[in-house]
């Protein structure tokens, strides 16, 4: 009975009384529109005749079972793999012939090289426009030099600029502030004489901002806040523009701090402005260099970690500038934080990982902004999501969100994955690394990498195996293992890349607090950190409503009288939780 089911769900053969089974698709003709189905060119005249012949025996032994009928059909299936053989190795040889021309051309080295590279390198389309002998050796140990002569800068491979330039005009797309700013304030220049030194992570969506306080008059040297994150096109690409940066993806220790010390280090360049992303150039600058603070007007800082060591400096006495608050500023909390975390999560774990989030048991440890993005996100697929916190305020938001609150010690031997999010050090120390189940997947969307007690694993008795870029299997000597992302570091901007549009809110905002500290007459900012004014913040989110064709609301005179607001803002106070 199978066999008749089968001739009569069959495709038609082009001759009326044969009847291919359904594992032969037929020849496709010239009048035939299928496009799933072979072309007549590509098949052998020799194997067409022999699936006929072997179709002319199939089709006499699909007659009612007789006692010969399986040996019968056996004989014909033995015909059709024949076949199929012989025009495997007819492809096989063709195939085999044009690959070896191909080496001939190329050369087995670079063909092999380019192998490698789409499997293994970054995801920038740029990763395969470099020299073999230029990877292999450091930036510091060769000089190079733009199209225009410019030298000032320590990059990973120049001639990637044309694929960081195509990054960075897609970026420009998606920052409607930063482009509108640019347009607004281009006329007055209000960062004229402004030398501004930065230290964050080198992306597309940075340099959008470098070119624009550029545009506005600064000159920048900049510096890369994380020894992974930086796009190498994007930093050619800024050299090439003329920008003093120093800075390539997988710096070591020793290289992250010569980088600093480069873009501070010039004795023809004193800066007087700072932008910092984790407190690291702060810090430097602290220890190396402290007369400098002589000069500068001002520090922006981005981070809970730098934002942290400039309240322990301010308390101490120990802060001689003013200091503006971007981190703890609404736009950079609501959006950054917490929508940006919300998405870029899935990203990083998606590229390094591939795993799949349905059913498994995650923990999240913190539930700041950025573990309520994290915690979102990973519910939303399925998930199931524990949380630690310390803050009884943030542990009751977690409760009324829906997700149970525990220590970690509790659940530590059966989650799947582990995200810290807390801004603390040794949050995931050694002893639970250690009772972690096999396969467990360790991260962490903190900017410090001191979350993940990592040091404590590089010992003899744990073997450490890479699987892939950022991916690490750390092997235990019974043979149990963790998968740790990104070596503790900071996930999203390592495996991964983070919404551009979001990273447009926190660059408008640290622009217009480098402006408004830069501009600021004497006396208004005292040694002190400063939260970014309200004001700022709102006008900040207007310029982005466009985008969403939004349209605000207005307030009648009546109605700003009956509140006591100016129409045109601030509308909240400044003790409000938005």
């Amino acid at each position: 009975m199978a066999e008749k089911s089968e001739q009569t769900d069959a495709p038609s053969s082009p001759d009326k009384d044969l009847t291919l089974p359904v594992m032969f698709p037929k020849p496709h003709t010239e009048d035939e529109g299928d496009a799933t189905t072979f072309s007549s060119s590509t098949w052998n005249p020799n194997l067409w005749k022999m699936l006929h012949a072997a179709e002319t025996r199939w089709s006499e032994q699909s007659q009612p079972p007789n006692r010969n009928g399986a040996e019968a059909s056996v004989g014909a299936g033995e015909t059709v793999i024949e076949a199929l053989n012989m025009e495997r190795q007819i492809h096989f040889a063709d195939q085999k012939q044009e690959f070896n021309k191909r080496l001939t051309k190329t050369g087995r080295r670079s063909l092999s090289r380019s192998l490698s590279h789409s499997s293994t390198d970054s995801y920038s389309s740029a990763a395969s426009n470099t020299d073999s002998s230029e990877d292999e050796m450091s930036p510091r140990d060769r000089q190079q030099r733009s199209s225009k002569g410019h030298q000032d800068f320590c990059i990973k491979n120049i001639k990637q600029a044309d694929f960081g330039r195509r990054e960075i005009e897609i970026a420009e797309q998606e920052m409607p502030a930063l482009m509108a700013l640019r347009k607004r304030a281009e006329g007055e220049k209000p960062l004229v004489g402004a030398k501004v030194v930065g230290c964050t992570h080198i992306t597309a969506q940075t340099a959008v901002l470098m070119e624009t306080l550029s545009v506005l008059g600064a000159q920048c040297r900049w510096a890369a806040c994380n020894i992974y994150s930086t796009q190498n096109a994007v930093a050619a690409a800024l050299a090439e523009g003329g920008f003093s940066v120093f800075a390539w993806k997988g710096e070591s220790e020793d290289d992250f701090w010569w980088c600093i010390d480069r873009c501070v280090s010039m004795e023809a360049w004193q800066p007087n402005m700072i932008l910092d992303d984790g407190g690291d150039l702060t810090h430097w600058i602290f220890k190396k260099y402290p007369n400098m603070f002589k000069m500068i007007k001002g520090i922006v800082e981005e981070s809970v970690t730098g934002v942290h060591r400039l309240y322990q400096l301010s308390k101490a006495g120990r802060l001689c500038v003013p200091a503006m608050n971007v981190n703890d500023s609404i736009t950079k909390q609501k959006f950054d934080n917490l929508y940006c975390c919300r998405e870029s999560i899935l990203d990083g774990l998606k590229r390094s990982t591939d795993v799949m989030f349905g059913g498994k048991q995650v923990v999240v440890c913190g539930y700041g902004e950025v573990g309520k993005g994290c915690s979102a996100a990973m519910k939303a697929m399925g998930s199931i999501v524990y949380i630690t916190e310390v803050d009884p305020i943030c542990a009751l938001q977690a409760c009324m969100d829906g997700f149970r609150l525990v220590k970690l010690n509790e659940v530590i031997r059966q989650v799947d994955l582990v995200i810290t999010c807390t801004g603390n050090k040794n949050v995931v120390a050694r002893e639970y690394l250690d009772r972690m189940k096999n396969g467990c997947i360790v991260c962490n969307m903190g900017h410090s990498n001191t979350e993940i007690d990592v040091v404590s694993l590089r010992t003899p008795e744990l073997t450490w195996e890479k699987v892939r870029s950022q991916v690490d299997h750390v092997i235990w000597p019974d043979g149990k293992r963790i998968i740790l992302l990104a070596e503790g570091r900071l996930l999203n901007l390592i495996c991964s890349t983070v919404p551009t549009f979001v990273l447009s809110i926190t660059a408008t905002t640290q622009a217009l607090a480098l402006i408004e500290l830069y501009n600021a007459p004497e006396g208004r900012y005292k040694q002190d950190v400063y939260l970014l004014p309200k004001k700022m913040d709102e006008f900040v989110a207007s310029l982005h409503l466009p985008t969403f064709d939004a349209h605000l609301t207005e307030l009648t005179d009546e109605q700003g009288k009956y509140l006591g607001l100016s129409k045109t803002g601030p509308f909240k106070p400044n003790c409000y939780r938005y």
